[in-house]
Parts: C-alpha cells; sequence; structure tokens
C-alpha cells in the first residue's frame, strides 16, 4: 500500500439496501469504478512498475491485454519512466485502445484473440529485450491489485464472502491472499 499510496486513492464502499433485499444478504459495493483509470487494475501494475530494476525500465515493458491491464501497465510505466507495448486483438475495444495510447502506451493489433497478442508479446520480449508482464502471474501486481481488498477487509470486519471480477485471476489471488493474511 505505500507504493501505490501517492498515485492510486482508497475507493468508496458502499451499502445499498436494495440489493441486499434481492440477494437476502447485506450487500456492499467497493467502487472501484472511482479509481483513477475506473479499475482496481491500475493498484497492481504501480505496484509492479515502480518495484522493477533500472535495467528493466530502461529496456522497456510489454503485455498483452484486451483492456484495463493494459491501461494500467501504460499509465505506470508513463509514472515510472519505461516505455509500454501494449499487444491488443484486432477485436479490441476502440475506446481502450485510445486510453491505453492516451496514457503513452505503444499498441500493437495481433491475432482474433487475447492468446494470439500474449505469444505476440512475449516474442517482442524475446527479440527487443522487453521485460514481459504478465496479466496474472505477476506476484508484485497481485499484492497490488489485492489492496482493495484488504481496505474491504479494514472496513467492514468479519464478513462472509467478497466477490471479484474474474478474467485472468489479479483480483481473485489478491482477494484470496488478503482475507488469508487477515483472517
Amino acid at each position: 500500500r505505500r507504493v501505490i499510496a501517492p498515485h492510486v486513492f482508497r475507493t468508496p464502499l458502499r451499502h445499498y439496501p436494495a440489493l441486499s433485499d434481492l440477494v437476502g444478504a447485506e450487500v456492499w459495493v467497493k467502487h472501484e469504478n472511482f479509481q483513477v483509470l475506473g479499475a482496481f487494475k491500475v493498484r497492481g501494475g504501480i505496484n509492479l512498475v515502480a518495484r522493477l530494476a533500472e535495467d528493466e525500465i530502461a529496456r522497456g515493458v510489454v503485455t498483452a491485454s484486451s483492456g484495463n491491464h493494459g491501461q494500467s501497465i501504460a499509465f505506470a510505466a508513463r509514472t515510472f519512466g519505461a516505455a509500454a507495448t501494449v499487444v491488443v486483438p484486432e477485436g479490441a475495444n476502440p475506446g481502450k485502445v485510445r486510453a491505453i495510447e492516451y496514457l503513452g502506451g505503444k499498441v500493437v493489433f495481433h491475432g482474433s484473440v487475447y492468446e494470439d497478442s500474449r505469444e505476440l508479446a512475449h516474442r517482442l520480449q524475446d527479440d527487443e529485450g522487453y521485460r514481459y508482464v504478465d496479466a496474472a502471474n505477476e506476484p508484485l501486481l497481485i499484492a497490488g491489485v489485492g489492496t482493495y481488498s484488504v481496505e474491504i477487509l479494514e472496513d467492514l470486519g468479519d464478513i462472509d464472502t467478497i466477490l471479484v471480477p474474474l478474467g485472468a485471476g489479479s483480483g481473485a489471488s489478491g482477494a484470496c491472499i488478503a482475507a488469508s493474511a487477515m483472517s
């Protein structure tokens, strides 16, 4: 949290009585949509890129993404002075692509699905010497993302369940680690 604190903020956690009645449980929503870039992913990108070695910053980073992860890495790379290349599938959301470019990321379109983009990102790592950033298999990224779950647990105390979005798995991994560490 100390590493990411200057770059992100604690997002609100709000109770919704109508949703609670509908679900039959007390429901609270962590509003990561109010976070910098509108998603929790920025927490992980900042934590990872902030801790890269000088030679990794100098070489730049490469990743594959269809949206939020790519924005996170582009934002973090710009924040810490690294170049970022984000490989996206041909049909990637145009708004997300523009956001990556606006944040300073170089966008490369490749393939029809994420897996194709990931394969090219690995080739660019090998050919260009970039530091590859996986969307989920990165302990520092997961630790950064996990801070939103820490905030939930601090704000609410003893809870039964945290529901998290599931894509590559960094949010779910971070939630599990935070819940285990704080129990």
